[in-house]
């Protein structure tokens, strides 16, 4: 790739990419690095989930380093100028941060089964599992990435030819089997994971709405609570990372079907915004944190606080059972500071 190559899109239009890509990059070098600061910062009253957050944190945050602002860069450019290395490089970094990324979101689902869905379980989500799912997240995104270092596969440029991610359209035998493995293992086998815990997390919530107001009560103000930030998280995850697996999936399984690259571009693009999603969505909406955050960019000043968010234990969830509350509870109050 190089600039003799004839642009598929105008200047303005590679403009206005950059400056969309630049924003959303620095939107999510800037939130995720802050997740990481006060997580680091604020660590007394950490929990087991908060491993996985802050994993999803780091995640995204290399996602947006190493793969939003050279795409940036290059459609300033109007093309891709670091060469076949710089391509090989730059595909590698953001599959091994975003399927890493994935499998994050994945452990958090689970999480979110077992504590909600499952509470009386033998199984207890601890640190040990956290940590263990960070780890695993890891290991399986590198093993599956780095197959194409070695000839196994390859990256290539994709869309309007600024970026690069692993190859979905050459017909080669060797290129198809990891495509195939790659596609199963690391878009549909996590894909499945959250879709089915969440799934299950939202009908136990519904259960539990319908079964207070069948016994004369309200629904619980941490109740609608988290079913609006459990909607927001399977939509804004399916937004950004659905088209681009189901584009995978079309070139796969139909490869006589012409894409344009203009077309192409459009799910690269949504999946690269999640780096700013996954901070505002999974972390933010949790008011500890929040306030953890204000703390530190004030230095330890909240104008928002009063004498009764001081109070410790303030918000326990009053359910009919002790599980449940314990549930909601940990669903709400999952803070790092």
């Amino acid at each position: 790739p190089n600039v003799s190559e004839p642009p598929l899109l105008s200047p303005s239009a590679y403009t206005a990419l950059a400056v969309l890509m630049g924003l959303v990059s620095a939107a999510g070098i800037l939130l995720n690095l802050l997740v990481v600061v006060v997580s680091v910062k604020h660590r007394q009253q950490r929990q087991p989930l908060s491993y996985a957050l802050v994993n999803l944190a780091v995640c995204d945050l290399g996602c947006a380093a190493f793969g939003g602002v050279p795409t940036t860069v290059a459609n300033a450019m109007g093309y891709f100028s670091m060469g076949r290395l710089g391509c090989v490089l730059e595909g590698f970094a953001v599959a091994f941060f975003g399927i890493a990324s994935l499998c994050t979101v994945a452990v958090i689902a689970v999480e979110r089964y077992m504590v909600v869905c499952r509470p009386m379980g033998a199984v207890k989500f601890q640190t040990r599992h956290a940590v263990g799912g960070v780890v695993l997240s890891w290991l399986w995104s590198f093993l599956w990435n780095t197959p194409p270092l070695f000839g196994w596969g390859s990256f290539q440029l994709e869309g309007v030819k600024t970026s690069c991610a692993p190859d979905w359209f050459s017909r080669n035998s060797g290129n198809m089997s990891y495509i195939a493995i790659y596609f199963l293992l690391c878009f549909a086998l996590p894909f499945s994971v959250i879709l089915l815990s969440y799934c299950q997390l939202l009908r136990t919530l519904r259960q539990v709405s319908r079964l207070q107001v069948s016994m004369g009560g309200s629904t619980n103000r941490v109740e609608l609570q988290v079913a609006r930030m459990v909607a927001l998280m399977v939509l804004a995850f399916l937004v950004a990372w659905l088209p681009y697996a189901a584009l995978a999936l079309t070139v796969m399984l139909d490869p006589s079907l012409y894409i344009s690259p203009q077309i192409a571009t459009v799910p690269v693009f949504l999946a690269k915004s999640s780096t700013m999603f996954n901070p505002i969505i999974y972390i933010f909406m949790n008011r500890q944190f929040r306030d953890c955050t204000v703390l530190t960019l004030l230095c330890g000043w909240n104008p928002w606080a009063s004498a009764q968010d001081s109070i410790a234990g303030d918000k326990t969830v009053y359910t009919q059972s002790n599980t449940r509350k314990q549930s909601y509870q940990g669903l709400e109050g999952e803070g790092l500071c």
